[in-house]
Formats: structure tokens, C-alpha cells, sequence
């Protein structure tokens, strides 16, 4: 991990959580910094993921947790799983620059959410062949599987990132930071 979090008040443990979660959506985000849409586009590895499709896919994984923790889970099976194809194809409308912007009102909504509720609340899970049945989770198990699911994403984007131009999340970080790596 190439950015230390900073853990403000140990008696806070949701700040910690969603300062956690941050830190992993900036590994995506500045697996992006300085890309052309042909390269955020492209496909330069063994996966078929691009960067740009990655991106959109961590904005939906997170705002579709967040829609199931409220409640609102797709109606269908079959509703979800378009959705979540979907979610890999960004359109010509949903450029770098416009997903990014949409994940900031993602992300600011998540900790809105999150800082509202008890952390041992538990929300239904819709069904689906993947979920056991009639369960539920707490909103501390969503927020850490939030912080699971693009920590597992931001390394896609590492290694996606390095392939395009050989730069690597240390480098990143320091570009994001205007220092030489």
C-alpha cells in the first residue's frame, strides 16, 4: 500500500473505516492520473478490464451496496445480473472524468450513510444463487466489504496501469503530490 492512513481519533472507528475506504478509492483514482481516453480504455493485459470499465464497475459494486443496505436491492435476478454487466461498459457520456465526478457524490453519500447508522444495524440480502439464503449483514460487515472490494480493484489497477506505461503506484503517489518519484 503505497499511502499510510491516518487513523485521527482511535476511539472513532467508523472515521477509520472510511478513511480506509478512501484510501483504496484513491489507488483507482490515480491509476488514471495523466491517461489519455485511449489508454484508460485500453486493454493491455491478460483480463479484458480496462481502467475506465474498472472504474465504473468500483462506482456501481459501491453504490449497489449501498442501495442493498437501504433497502432498495434490484427486483430480479436477472435485473441485477444486466446491471452488473452493465457496470464493466462505461457509454460515450460516461467518460473518466464524468465517472470521477459521480464517485465523489458516491463516496459522499456512503459516508453520509455510514455515519448515520449503528454499525451493528443488519440489512437483507436480495437473493441470489451467490448469497445464503435469508440472510442478512451488519453495516460494519458492508463497510468493511466496500473497503474488500476496491482494495481488490485498486490492484487491478496497479497492474493495469503499469502495463499501459510502466508506472507504478509509488510513482503515482508522488505524481498526485507534484514530488519526483
Amino acid at each position: 500500500m503505497p499511502i499510510h492512513v491516518v487513523e485521527k481519533d482511535v476511539t472513532d472507528e467508523r472515521g477509520t473505516l472510511l478513511a480506509f475506504l478512501a484510501g483504496q478509492r484513491g489507488g483507482v483514482r490515480r491509476a488514471l492520473l495523466g491517461l489519455t481516453a485511449e489508454q484508460a480504455a485500453s486493454v493491455p493485459s491478460a483480463s479484458e478490464m480496462s481502467l475506465h470499465g474498472l472504474l465504473k464497475h468500483v462506482i456501481q459494486a459501491e453504490t449497489g451496496w449501498l442501495q442493498w443496505a437501504k433497502g432498495n436491492a434490484p427486483k430480479s435476478f436477472e435485473e441485477a445480473t444486466e446491471g452488473w454487466e452493465q457496470g464493466w461498459r462505461p457509454t460515450e457520456e460516461e467518460t473518466v472524468e464524468a465517472l470521477l465526478a459521480r464517485w465523489d457524490e458516491a463516496a459522499a453519500a456512503t459516508e453520509r450513510f455510514i455515519r448515520s447508522v449503528d454499525l451493528e444495524s443488519t440489512f437483507e440480502l436480495p437473493p441470489a444463487p451467490w448469497f445464503p439464503k435469508e440472510s442478512s449483514l451488519s453495516m460494519r460487515w458492508l463497510l468493511l466489504h466496500l473497503i474488500e472490494e476496491i482494495a481488490r480493484h485498486a490492484g487491478h489497477a496497479d497492474i493495469i496501469r503499469e502495463t499501459i506505461d510502466g508506472k507504478t503506484a509509488f510513482e503515482l503517489v508522488a505524481q498526485e503530490e507534484g514530488e519526483d518519484a
